[in-house]
């Protein structure tokens, strides 16, 4: 009997299969007998360069329903909140770093007054300003390799990138060591921790997602299924919900799993960054959704309190 292939449906860029390249290593450990088939599919937001809202995962959620592939691997602070009629994600593998790591010739404290850090995101921009105020940010788009060279091109003093997308591509070393070396410079590489600047709602996790009537292919992908990870992302997703954001809304979130309790910390900001909240609370484990609408709720009294005259 020969075995069974599944196809699996990924963006063309080097991070994004690097990283399918991982999870379908994982899957094989965990499916003898098994293969798997990958497919590149080349998104909207691959063919124009923007950074659309959804637009990384549209394509693949696309092939899914039409059957072109079995299942995509995304990641999840790209996927919309809003579920997919017919679509389900079948399992969130253990997290990886979800820190967002600062690259610069020096660490934050040491940087010059003025100096231009580039962010990807409001959420890194509002809460930079928080730790360094006199700091100049500036949007930076592109694939990891884009916006190192984009550094090294001097056209920043240093930027902002998440921990996971470095440590997938195998520099993880650099965050051990703290330094990285780039076309002859050595960059010192800081990460931020989650009371300095809270990551994407999801950040570190992926998402492995199938057509819900595929029993077969859930069964397969839950083989590789962190339970934890799952609890940690579906907190922090309903905190992102709640307050009615996509992945560009200046909104950090990060949860974590001790036992039968749950901690969610989250962060929300007017799009101007004049205005910020900061909330956290602690609940069951089993009851991840309610204790992100909780923070999220605290999160919108804070933002809202914030804008009355004093």
């Amino acid at each position: 009997m020969s075995a069974r292939t599944f196809r699996v449906g990924t963006r063309g860029s080097l991070l994004a299969r690097t990283q399918t390249g991982q999870m379908l290593a994982a899957l094989a450990d965990a499916n003898p007998g098994v293969s798997f088939d990958e497919q590149v599919i080349r998104t909207s937001g691959d063919q124009d360069r923007r950074e659309v809202l959804g637009a990384f995962v549209r394509e693949i959620q696309h092939a899914l329903l039409e059957g072109t592939v079995d299942f995509g691997v995304h990641s999840l602070k790209d996927l919309p909140t809003a579920p997919v009629p017919g679509l389900v994600i079948a399992a969130m593998p253990r997290r990886q770093d979800p820190r967002d790591l600062l690259i610069a010739a020096g660490p934050l404290a040491s940087l010059p007054a003025g100096a231009v850090i580039g962010a990807g995101s409001l959420r890194r921009c509002h809460q930079m300003r928080l730790l360094r105020p006199d700091l100049a940010f500036k949007p930076l788009v592109g694939n990891v390799d884009t916006r190192l060279a984009k550094l090294s091109a001097g056209r920043y003093d240093g930027i902002i990138l998440a921990a996971a997308a470095l440590a997938r591509l195998g520099l993880d070393g650099a965050i051990a060591q703290g330094s990285l070396e780039r076309e002859g410079r050595t960059l010192a590489v800081q990460a931020l921790t989650p009371d300095e600047l809270l990551p994407a709602p999801g950040q570190g996790v992926l998402a492995l997602e199938c057509r819900e009537d595929r029993a077969d292919v859930r069964e397969t992908l839950g083989r590789v299924e962190d339970a934890g990870s799952r609890i940690a992302a579906t907190c922090e997703r309903a905190l992102l919900s709640a307050l009615g954001g996509g992945c560009r809304t200046p909104v950090g979130a990060y949860a974590t799993v001790e036992g039968a309790a749950l901690t969610l910390h989250g962060f929300y900001a007017s799009e101007d960054g004049s205005r910020t909240a900061r909330a956290s609370a602690t609940g069951p484990a089993d009851e991840p959704e309610a204790l992100g609408a909780l923070v999220a709720l605290e999160l919108q009294r804070g933002l809202d309190a914030s804008a009355r005259p004093r």
